[in-house]
């Protein structure tokens, strides 16, 4: 028997299953499970096991990201939220005011605001947003010259593309070009300090939010002057699923991510 629990942070969905058999076959897993129609449906699988002998002092948990499609990613800003939230169920629902996580794009500290026993707030400390290179076949995507382009990096790529309006871009396509990024199109407003956002994320497709894509988002919307000079580097991020709060320092490119994350079912399964 297989114990996995669901959570969602903003309509971002994930199947979290801890300490798992040595033999258990994850990327087939994830690939099985995840399906919308022959599975439970999520955007991915989050494996959660203890830190290694060589693990830095201080670290609670590592966690373990594969898409949907069975591929390995580095880090869901989402998927952090939802992993601590279900790690603290899995650990018998003492709230303790932080969790450590080593990840494949380093430790990522998560800060507990609130917490219900079904919704959780959390921050986490995303690390560095740094400039990469443009993706293979990003010329491919036809975006226009005057338009502002950002490829920046959390541990895992993102493009982000600036537009007039996110609701007529047929995101599904312009991802299909470039599947090997997160791709993010966004728009200015409502407020002054917020902005609006789609994705299509790699090994995916669109989800209705991104929390590492609503980081790079933040970031770029600030040096394009997207959102006004005296928002202090916070950004308010809308997607499809809901709000995030992004905190930028400008002087390091450092970001802080705030928002919900949720709890669905925990699901017993048979014969694994």
């Amino acid at each position: 028997m297989t114990t996995l629990r669901k959570l969602h942070g903003l309509g971002n969905d994930f199947l979290v299953l801890f300490d798992p058999a040595d033999d258990v076959d994850l990327t087939r897993m994830a690939r099985e499970l995840c399906d919308r129609r022959r599975g439970i449906g999520a955007d991915g699988l989050l494996v959660g096991t203890a830190p290694a002998l060589d693990q830095p002092s201080g670290v609670d948990v590592v966690m373990r990201l594969l898409n949907a499609d069975g591929s390995p990613a580095e880090m869901s800003g989402n998927g952090i939220r939802c992993f601590v939230q279900a790690w603290i169920d899995h650990r018998g629902g003492v709230v303790p005011a932080s969790v450590t996580v080593a990840t494949e794009a380093g430790l990522r500290t998560v800060e507990i605001r609130g917490h219900d026993g079904i919704t959780m707030v959390s921050s986490v400390e995303m690390g560095a947003v740094t400039a990469v290179e443009a993706p293979v076949n990003w010329d491919a995507t036809g975006c226009h010259p005057d338009r502002p382009v950002r490829h920046l990096s959390l541990g895992n790529p993102h493009a982000v593309v600036g537009v007039d309006e996110v609701a007529v871009v047929d995101l599904e396509a312009l991802g299909a070009v470039v599947p090997a990024v997160n791709l993010e199109i966004v728009e200015p407003g409502p407020g002054v300090h917020e902005v609006r956002m789609r994705v299509h994320e790699r090994g995916v497709g669109i989800t209705e939010a991104c929390g590492t894509g609503a980081c790079a988002t933040a970031v770029a919307a600030l040096d394009w002057g997207l959102v006004s000079a005296d928002a202090a580097g916070e950004v308010t991020v809308h997607m499809d699923g809901g709000t995030v709060t992004v905190a930028v320092d400008r002087d390091t490119s450092t970001a802080v991510l705030s928002g919900p994350s949720v709890a669905i079912a925990t699901i017993e399964i048979a014969g694994r």
